[in-house]
């Protein structure tokens, strides 16, 4: 059975192949209801058709490529394409080219066609915009501009009505049978006995079904607003865009034909467009086209496509299709209806539900043959087999509707739904407390997590960056303060502050711009924005220096060269390099220095290892210090060469202060007592990252720092060596950081999880259990590779996540326990009752009652516990652990057996026991046999909300979704017993067999007790 269950219905968290999502599918057998069941799955057609788009968009493009060279071929052979003529609506409202205009030149890629229209210019001049200012705001004319050219949405199926979930919840096989039972019983009751006495079992039935499907329909329409509200969330995306000659962050959402957007590296492209200006664009269409090759976008080749990500470079983009006229908006609608793959505890439990859906089916059928070969077996003693009264088929009917709703009760179709529900609500809760989750499986993954593997800047920092202290021209000076600043500033040579404030202001990827309150406002990177405060307060001009000289390259700072350069065009023409990045690398490429006096003087080794111990100097101060360095290029130098690596002078250093966040200590330290290793990953120096890590109690005495060069210099066995004790990696590039995750998952079989901001990231969060993406710092790219996005990109939310995984994962383990025992005792007890004397003691209506306790609201109240501090002090669950525990299997057969003797000595001794006799006397054995089930379960809810410890009234009024469904649970039985017993076959009971109910329930919860003393 093990085996059969580890082979069929085991998933990885993410990224399963189709065939193993198939399989499981195809050996679900029995399903009682498939369009409930399987809600929460992905639908493997709609890929399909999503990779049948993208294949088909690809040979589109290939088709159009052949098509504009045809074209270009008659251009010039002096044939001309037809005339393009404007539409009258189009041109009322002011506008030279329509939407599918546009969207044939963008997206057939066809230059002669752009090229007729005048260019990026004329397009612009023809959408009344502006390169340089945007669009204006005039409301009247932005919509008019949405009128002709719609906007920036997707299509999005449309949410479902409460009625919708009402059908899907009555689509049940079960309850549809046993509605038909009900309306023949219904039928044949009112011609033997008449209105309303007749009517009574077959409308207990039916009143039963309906409450079953009412619930079930009200918890599931919660679940899918939950959903949608995370959705909403998800998409709330933001992008730099120049509007009315102001930069500006705006909605992706809002973005209209002619507006100019910015985009850097690891931006997602927001819409259809057209390239205006930048530098070494490299564009990743693999979203699109299925196609990994990167593709350069120029001048020459400007089109850029919606929904494709910025691989490098930067640039100004003018948009010239939205929404669902782009291929990406066609693609969205289909790829949104594909859905989430399952959770691996998900498949598990439709393992479980499967698995014990056949036992109870085969119960059940044996219950129906006990049951109808009593009845044979009478009727033939009295010779009447062929005679059959009106009695007897109500009779042989109520068989087969107690043998259905054996079925009913059996199988634990409430399984699976019970992790999405117990998702559901921890993700909602997840987003108060600052993460979103993308992916539900990641959720539940981080509960069994093992090793964090963190950045520093920004997750273990504040990001919130400023230069405090310098070397310029040798010269180290604190520069905390404005007045530092300008002290420095009247210290330096004349000559050495002008080439600072050309490299600080021309050498980056911030910008100073006016916002539109008039005020300015500096935009970029924390590192960016540090620098170029720190030219402001030396005195500098940001516009006036980027207008002095002409940029003529850029090529932008990555995680892997670690540096940044640009190549100026001087007023006098001559060409001069500006490089800046890690201190280390920018100073070996320099063979000059700027000396104290503005001279340059060639670097030697003293002067090498006093710039070397001021590096460690401020790097052991917990500062991040940057290396800035120019050189003069020779006038045979062309832009399409790299910009040069060694060559150059240096300027000086800049150590830069990111104080470590308030509670990360703290929250390393819960992440140790709860067996989570905590590793720093950065691509900073090795010493400030070890100061940083020792301030954050990361780096223990007995720990290992090791710079990431070093490291993938290590031969695998020496790898395997040192990565358990490996604490901080510095200077680590996104490979280094991919082979750690893939050695700790595979090699040490650790449950990884990686935070990641940069693009570069991108392929660690792919390969990691759980992808951690920074929601400020962090880019597209790596926020579309992670599972969860941490909001406020604040390390003690991951703890907060790995608490809700953890929570998610005992919850859930708590409700099957819970389940299971009530499965198990039912069948058992239905059986072995029409075994041994002919009778089922709890009928179809009341069975149809245990299963909404045990299904719907026993999911409700369990699946729903709020996580407490005591999660984190238990070791993780991790890779190998098994989901249902020998722990659990002692309290479901312990408390089954308990139950089931209970039941069994009543069922057998009961009327004796209560001296109960007269005709009645079956009727209220029964009902006490009933609500002593009841019991048993409510109790058994209490017990189940701990699996190990024996205090489980502890913080139980904390959690009112419990408190609400067990006491409607109350209160119901006491509605069903004293006043439906018309309805429900019971009959009310004294204050004596009341007391004598609950107190049996209440008897389990001493005995749950004494079985957690059990060792196992």
């Amino acid at each position: 059975m093990q085996s059969y269950y580890l082979n069929n219905f085991e998933v990885e968290p993410k990224h399963s192949s189709e065939e193993v999502l198939q399989r499981w599918r195809k050996l679900c057998g029995f399903v009682k209801n498939p369009k409930r069941r399987f809600r929460f799955t992905a639908n493997l057609s709609k890929r399909c058709e999503a990779q049948a788009m993208r294949r088909t968009y690809y040979q589109e493009k290939l088709r159009v490529a052949v098509i504009v060279s045809k074209v270009a071929f008659q251009f010039i052979q002096g044939v001309q394409p037809s005339d393009y003529s404007i539409p009258e609506e189009v041109k009322a409202a002011g506008f030279g080219i329509c939407g599918e205009e546009l969207g044939s030149i963008v997206e057939g890629h066809n230059l002669e066609k752009l090229n007729l229209h005048g260019g990026v210019a004329g397009i612009a001049e023809k959408l009344s915009t502006s390169t340089i200012n945007g669009i204006t705001t005039d409301s009247d004319l932005l919509n008019r501009r949405q009128e002709i050219f719609g906007i920036n949405k997707f299509t999005e199926s449309e949410g479902r009505s409460f009625l919708v979930f009402i059908w899907e919840a009555l689509q049940d096989l079960t309850l549809m049978i046993l509605g038909v039972c009900a309306f023949v019983s219904l039928l044949v009751g009112i011609v033997m006995e008449g209105w309303p006495k007749g009517a009574h079992d077959g409308l207990g039935i039916v009143a039963s079904i309906l409450l079953v499907v009412f619930v079930t329909a009200t918890s599931d329409y919660r679940q899918s607003l939950q959903f949608k509200d995370l959705d909403k969330e998800q998409k709330k995306i933001a992008i730099q865009v120049t509007r009315n000659g102001y930069r500006q962050k705006m909605s992706i959402y809002d973005l209209l034909p002619g507006d100019i957007v910015h985009l850097a590296i690891g931006d997602q492209v927001p819409a259809d467009g057209v390239f205006v200006s930048g530098f070494s664009v490299l564009i990743d269409e693999s979203s699109l086209t299925g196609e990994s090759e990167p593709v350069m976008v120029t001048a020459e080749n400007p089109f850029l496509l919606s929904g494709t990500k910025v691989r490098d470079g930067s640039c100004k983009m003018m948009v010239t299709t939205v929404g669902m006229r782009t291929q990406w908006g066609k693609l969205m609608e289909t790829l949104s209806e594909g859905g989430d793959d399952e959770t691996p505890l998900q498949v598990k439990l439709n393992g479980v539900a499967t698995i014990i859906g056949k036992v109870g089916l085969f119960f059940a059928i044996v219950t129906f043959a006990v049951l109808v070969q009593g009845l044979m077996s009478r009727k033939w003693q009295d010779g009447t087999y062929l005679r059959w009264s009106g009695d007897e088929a109500l009779e042989m009917l109520e068989f087969f509707t107690v043998a259905v709703t054996i079925v009913v009760v059996a199988v634990p179709e409430g399984l699976p739904l019970a992790v999405t529900l117990s998702l559901a609500f921890a993700m909602k809760k997840m987003m108060n407390d600052k993460a979103l989750v993308r992916h539900l499986a990641a959720c539940e993954t981080m509960g069994s997590s093992t090793c964090i593997c963190s950045d520093k800047t920004g997750t273990l920092t504040t990001n919130h960056m400023a230069v405090v202290k310098s070397c310029i021209c040798m010269n180290v000076k604190e520069v905390s303060k404005p007045l530092d600043a300008s002290s420095l500033c009247s210290e330096l040579p004349d000559s050495a502050v002008k080439i600072l404030l050309q490299s600080i202001f021309n050498n980056t990827g911030g910008e100073v711009v006016v916002n539109k309150n008039g005020k300015s406002e500096i935009l970029g990177t924390p590192t960016d924005t540090a620098l170029l405060e720190f030219g402001l307060s030396l005195g500098g001009n940001f516009h006036a220096e980027r207008q002095a000289s002409k940029l003529l390259k850029v090529e932008p700072f990555n995680s892997v060269k670690k540096r940044m350069g640009v190549v100026l065009e001087l007023p006098e023409g001559s060409l001069r390099a500006h490089s800046k990045g890690a201190s280390e690398i920018i100073l070996a490429a320099c063979d000059k220095v700027i000396n104290a006096n503005g001279e340059i003087v060639p670097l030697d080794e003293a002067t090498i290892n006093y710039l070397n111990d001021t590096i460690n100097q401020f790097a052991n101060e917990a500062l991040r210090t940057l290396c800035l360095a120019y050189m003069e290029l020779e006038n045979g130098f062309s832009v399409e060469n790299p910009i040069p690596v060694s060559g150059y002078t240096c300027i000086g250093i800049v150590g830069i202060k990111d104080p470590v966040r308030p509670g990360v200590k703290e929250s390393v330290a819960v992440c140790r007592s709860a067996g989570i290793t905590v590793r720093m990953v950065t691509g900073d120096n090795i010493n400030t990252a070890k100061a940083i890590a020792r301030e954050c109690g990361i780096l223990t005495d007995d720990g290992i720092a090791i710079e990431g060069p070093e490291f993938r210099e290590k031969s695998e066995e020496e790898m395997l060596k040192i990565i358990p004790k490996l604490q901080v990696m510095a200077r680590s590039s996104p490979l280094d950081k991919h082979t750690l995750v893939k050695h700790l998952r595979t090699s040490l079989g650790e449950v990884v999880a990686v935070t990641g901001d940069g693009t570069n990231d991108a392929p660690a969060l792919h390969e990691a259990d759980i992808g951690l993406a920074m929601g400020i710092a962090g880019t597209e790219v790596a926020k579309e590779s992670a599972d969860v996005i941490i909001l406020d990109d604040n390390f003690s939310t991951i703890v907060t996540v790995a608490k809700w995984g953890r929570s998610v994962y005992i919850n859930i383990q708590k409700f099957v326990q819970f389940q299971l025992t009530v499965n198990v005792v039912a069948l058992i007890v239905n059986f072995s009752s029409v075994c041994l004397t002919g009778t089922a003691p709890l009928t179809a209506v009341q069975l149809l009652w245990v299963n909404m306790i045990m299904d719907t609201l026993g999911a409700l109240a369990l699946a729903t516990e709020p996580p407490n501090d005591d999660l984190m002090k238990r070791s993780p669950v991790g890779r190998k652990g098994n989901f249902i525990s020998n722990v659990m299997w002692r309290n479901i057969l312990g408390q089954s057996v308990y139950q089931f003797v209970v039941i069994w000595l009543l069922q057998s001794k009961g009327k004796g026991m209560f001296g109960l006799e007269g005709p009645n006397s079956d009727l209220i054995l029964n009902t006490l046999i009933f609500n002593s089930f009841v019991f048993c379960q409510i109790f058994n809810e209490v017990s189940s909300r701990e699996m190990e410890e024996i205090d489980v009234l502890k913080g139980i009024l904390n959690n009112y979704v419990f408190v609400a469904v067990l006491s409607c649970t109350v209160i119901f039985q006491i509605i069903i017993i004293e006043f439906l017993g018309t309805f429900a076959n019971t009959t009310p009971l004294t204050f004596a067999q009341w007391f004598l109910s609950v107190f049996i329930g209440f008897l389990g919860m001493p005995i749950a007790a004494g079985l957690k003393m059990i060792p196992v």
